[in-house]
């Protein structure tokens, strides 16, 4: 392993697992865009895609619990997140048969169940192989590639289309980024040890850690102010943004969270999580209350770059946190559900958004959620940073 300086190279597996999520988010980033007209021309409207996401973003929130206890009870955490990578790997390309809506939702439930299945034995992974003094500029970089995804996806897509392929044509195409994933995974991902846990007591749960369990409060609490980001682009377009740069609105906020996700996990190891999580979720606040207030195009494009820099500030921090405040045995079940927590949050959060914005209007909505921010820093412990007797031993275990 790396020695454990700041300033050192990440692990050569950490690297490989951020190409992985690169090549497996520019497939899902080619269908994302495409999604909702094809399900309106085999015969679908909002109400069926918002169903179809809704469902399959229940199972991807609800396995997560399931893989986070896999991932401490049997180990072999590179086995699980191939798994999971597989799983999507083959139901993607699937779609270029979806003949009616239903079998769209069953396409997009797989899809989703391997994101359930990869997301806590990968983050765990991601962990186990890295220094605790660089373990927020690893989840930082992974974030990173995975947000590069959705810079690289809608790119290809559009190409494809402009060489006219079809939109059937393009989901089949997903396979290539799909395989070539899987192959990486498979010879570069390296778990240490290859060491397997002993099923003995490992207990169904979440950790019994005060912090912990204080943090991953904080965090529904903030979700539950976090609406789907499709309402951004809605928003967009009340503001007289033409629909025809929705894409480049979402290329802007992806070219923020990649070039900000590396480097605000690095700040998160230098200045402490607690600091970059807040400094996020105040940045998030802001730009929601300013997305209330828009009147004008070009303070959209700025709300959409400054939103990018909310992703990175604040995600690799607090998958960092989880890690720092969890016993090294707790750590796959602790990362399970903290993504859980966040999925189960963002189901309601959308539903009631939504409603606000139909009866009071755009700026009652997002006041709402800029409030749940301010809520979340508030209500967030001050005493989440890593105690130092902590820091040593993790740094011998890991």
């Amino acid at each position: 392993m790396e020695n454990d300086k700041g300033g050192a190279r990440l692990p050569p597996t950490v690297v490989a697992l951020g190409a992985v999520s690169l090549l497996n988010d520019v497939a899902g980033d080619m269908i994302h865009p495409l999604l909702p007209a094809f399900i309106a021309a085999i015969g679908g409207g909002p109400e069926i895609l918002g169903l179809i996401e809704g469902v399959a973003d229940a199972a991807s929130s609800l396995l997560q619990l399931a893989s986070g206890y896999l991932a401490d009870r049997i180990g072999r955490l590179k086995a699980l997140t191939f798994v999971g990578y597989a799983i999507a790997a083959v139901a993607r390309p699937l779609l270029a048969l979806a003949g009616a809506w239903w079998q769209v939702l069953a396409i997009r439930f797989c899809d989703r169940v391997g994101k359930g299945i990869r997301g806590a034995p990968r983050d765990r992974l991601l962990a186990d192989v890295t220094p605790p003094s660089a373990r927020g500029r690893s989840y930082g970089f992974h974030r990173a590639m995975d947000h590069g995804g959705a810079l690289v996806g809608p790119v290809v897509a559009y190409l494809l289309l402009a060489t006219h392929f079809g939109t059937r044509e393009v989901f089949a195409w997903t396979a290539l980024p799909g395989i070539a994933s899987l192959f990486l995974l498979a010879r570069s991902v390296r778990e240490p040890g290859a060491r397997k846990r002993s099923a003995a007591g490992v207990e169904v749960g979440i950790p019994n850690a005060p912090a912990y369990r204080k943090f991953l409060f904080a965090v529904f609490l903030f979700t539950l102010g976090c609406a789907s980001d499709g309402f951004l682009l809605w928003r967009a377009a009340e503001i007289g943004i033409p629909t025809v740069f929705a894409p480049l609105l979402w290329l802007v906020l992806a070219a923020v969270q990649t070039a900000s996700s590396t480097y605000g996990g690095a700040l998160s190891d230098r200045l402490g999580r607690r600091k970059l999580i807040v400094s996020g979720w105040l940045v998030y606040g802001v730009v929601y209350a300013g997305f209330a207030f828009a009147s004008k195009p070009w303070e959209i494009w700025t709300l959409f770059a400054a939103y990018g820099l909310f992703y990175g500030l604040s995600e690799a921090a607090e998958r960092a946190l989880v890690v720092d405040l969890v016993a090294f045995e707790w750590r796959g079940r602790a990362l399970g559900a903290y993504h859980a927590s966040v999925g189960i949050a963002l189901l309601p959060a959308s539903v009631v958004f939504g409603v606000v914005y139909q009866a009071l209007g755009a700026s009652a909505a997002f006041l709402m959620g800029a409030g749940f921010a301010l809520l979340a820093v508030l209500v967030l412990p001050r005493d989440l940073e890593m105690p130092p007797a902590q820091v040593s031993l993790t740094a011998g275990r890991a």
